[in-house]
């Protein structure tokens, strides 16, 4: 099944309630709050969303895997996806050997979907034995949880799911024996369901052996190849014992150089690949097994027929093979319709296990992109003509209607892809203008106070009161001046923006923050909005920082004063339409009188802070009394 976002179901406010749905998102990262159903998203959005819930509740993350999975098939119910398993047959197991089919054509609507496979092995009155197969990892309990919930809700029983076997499904090894055939990279999980599957056995055998199953006589296995052009008789060993007349001739298509009557008694693999289901081997038993499922088998062209032979150690001999009793005028007719460029033909259909003849007989049609041939475009390009279809069913009846139709959606199609392009370029704009806004807003209020007001904090509750914080003020000099004043006001302007450049580029939080810029006065702050130990020490480096910028600058005539002091304030939010934060209190005021006090290109700082610093190292002279607050 294709994964969603769990949180549209409403079991998630019944259950956890919002909140804790909102910390989820937050602890795995996810910026997203809305999902859409034909959107792609990392594999790992899921399981990351299941640690973090397990993080914060506290349960494993294999249970939030089968409840995600539970709260998949109540969310796909609103698209009428119940409907349409409900349909696959009356019992659970007719959905269990549906479900390949299920995402075959699924495949129509979510073009990008990369579906698991799974088959049933095994049925039995107390249940199946089926096997999963996946490129995904960690996405078992996820199914289980699906099953257990399509079980309950559609057929109105209750499941007990266990895993017998795994392979790959835990990231760095196995976790279990390796015993089931499977690439090194596919997930293997083999589950035993254990269920009332009695009614459905008890079908089965009142269908063998009811009375209205006549015994026919024999017919030759000749019209069942008129029936079915395309279609493949296969023996115990795997080898070509009959073939369609459209097979044999798309055979030599792509084999041009070859004879037809090779094609009888080779071993299928030679000369076809199984593509779907995926994961499995093309052997017999797999063949037999496997009755319900729908297959997909790839006619392989000559190149690629001999990079097979030779990848498994077979020779392919690929020069000329004409024999004295095939027809010269059939296959040069043939030869004319040209093999370059065309497509490899993909066959899809059932295999069909006939005891009187112990064969597999692959009844099949011809596919283009892994869809049914729907115009005459998609014809031409896998070298076929309509008298090639299969006279019944729909193949024809769909080259014609695709034909008259196929221009309508493609335009559809782009315009819908325009407006997906438009969609994310708008989605892209926003986040960025997000961000602009962010960094503004984190400008004027430190980010920890501008997340509280996010959350609905009212401002009045972020103002606080810190014990001792160490609070700075710099002032730039200018000695030179102009007759022209605009000369002279543009020249100020310039020598404020670089200096106080200079100063942004030494505040690092949370060692100090910069709260504001008044005229020539620039105000920062250690120990608030964050709680620093280290204030009067950071405080100290920043003020010798400071002087050192304006020397590196070297403008002409200008210098700064720098005064700070040590003590208690009170900081908070003010105003509303253009919020700042703001330091009150007595040392925000001496502060400000010792960088007034101070000499060009001095610091100057009180006794209380000299006390301080020396003890971190710092060397100061002392001055002497200065005169800076009249009461």
């Amino acid at each position: 099944m294709t994964t969603t976002s769990p949180h549209h179901h409403p079991l998630w406010k019944l259950e956890y309630g919002e909140l804790v749905w909102k910390q989820a998102l937050h602890t795995a990262g996810c910026k997203l709050t809305v999902f859409n159903t034909y959107q792609q998203y990392p594999d790992s959005l899921i399981p990351d969303l299941a640690a973090a819930l397990s993080a914060i509740t506290g349960r494993s993350i294999d249970d939030f895997m089968v409840f995600f999975g539970r709260c998949f098939v109540r969310f796909f119910s609103n698209f009428g996806y119940d409907e349409l398993i409900k349909a696959t047959g009356r019992y659970f197991c007719d959905f269990l050997h549906s479900v390949d089919n299920i995402h075959l054509q699924m495949r129509f609507t979510y073009r990008k979907m990369k579906s698991p496979s799974m088959q049933l092995i095994e049925v039995d009155e107390q249940g199946a034995v089926l096997v999963y197969r996946s490129t995904r990892s960690g996405f078992s309990k996820y199914l289980r949880g699906q099953l257990m919930e399509i079980a309950k809700q559609l057929y109105n029983m209750d499941v007990t799911i266990k895993v017998l076997e795994s392979q790959n499904d835990v990231p760095g090894g196995t976790a279990g024996p390796i015993s089931i055939q499977g690439g090194l990279k596919t997930v293997i999980v083999k589950y035993r369901l254990d269920f009332d599957n009695r009614d459905y056995m008890q079908r089965r055998v009142h269908i063998t052996a009811h009375p209205s199953q006549l015994q026919l006589s024999p017919v030759s296995s000749s019209v069942l190849l008129d029936l079915f052009p395309f279609a493949l008789i296969l023996n115990e060993q795997m080898r070509i014992t009959a073939a369609g007349e459209k097979l044999i001739e798309s055979w030599i298509l792509n084999n041009a150089t070859r004879s037809p009557t090779e094609l009888m008694g080779s071993k299928v693999t030679e000369y076809f690949k199984l593509r779907r289901p995926t994961g499995i081997t093309f052997t017999w038993e797999n063949m037999k097994r496997l009755q319900t499922v729908n297959f997909e088998i790839q006619l392989l062209k000559g190149s690629t027929v001999q990079e097979s032979a030779e990848a498994s150690g077979t020779h392919v001999d690929l020069k000329p093979s004409i024999h004295e009793h095939d027809d010269p005028s059939k296959l040069m007719s043939i030869a004319r319709r040209g093999s370059q460029g065309l497509r490899s033909i993909l066959l899809k259909g059932e295999m069909r296990y006939i005891k009187d003849i112990n064969s597999l007989v692959f009844l099949c049609s011809p596919l283009y992109a892994k869809r049914l041939i729907n115009n005459l475009e998609e014809l031409r390009e896998v070298g076929l003509y309509l008298n090639d279809l299969n006279t019944h069913g729909l193949s024809r009846e769909m080259v014609f209607s695709g034909f008259s139709h196929n221009s309508r959606l493609d335009l559809m199609c782009e315009r819908e892809e325009k407006r997906a392009e438009e969609l994310e370029t708008s989605l892209a704009l926003a986040d960025s203008w997000k961000r602009q806004g962010d960094e503004l807003l984190y400008s004027m209020i430190p980010r920890s106070i501008a997340e509280r007001l996010r959350e609905g904090q009212n401002p009045l509750e972020t103002c606080q009161s810190f014990e001792e914080v160490t609070v700075l003020f710099a002032e730039i000099q200018e000695s030179l001046t102009s007759d022209d004043s605009i000369k002279y006001a543009m020249t100020t302007v310039n020598t404020l923006n670089a200096a106080f450049s200079a100063f942004d580029e030494l505040i690092q939080s949370p060692m100090a923050y910069k709260v504001e810029t008044v005229g020539k006065v620039y105000m920062a702050v250690s120990g608030a909005p964050d709680v620093n130990p280290c204030h009067v020490q950071h405080t100290g480096d920043l003020a010798l920082g400071m002087l050192q910028s304006i020397h590196d600058l070297n403008l002409p005539g200008v210098g700064v004063k720098i005064g700070f002091h040590t003590g208690p304030i009170v900081a908070g939010i003010v105003g509303l339409k253009v919020p700042r934060y703001c330091l009150f209190g007595d040392t925000v005021n001496t502060a400000s009188r010792m960088e007034s006090s101070s000499d060009t290109n001095k610091i100057q700082v009180s006794g209380y802070t000299a006390n301080k610093l020396r003890k971190y190292g710092f060397k100061l002279t002392f001055r002497g009394q200065v005169s800076v607050k009249v009461h």
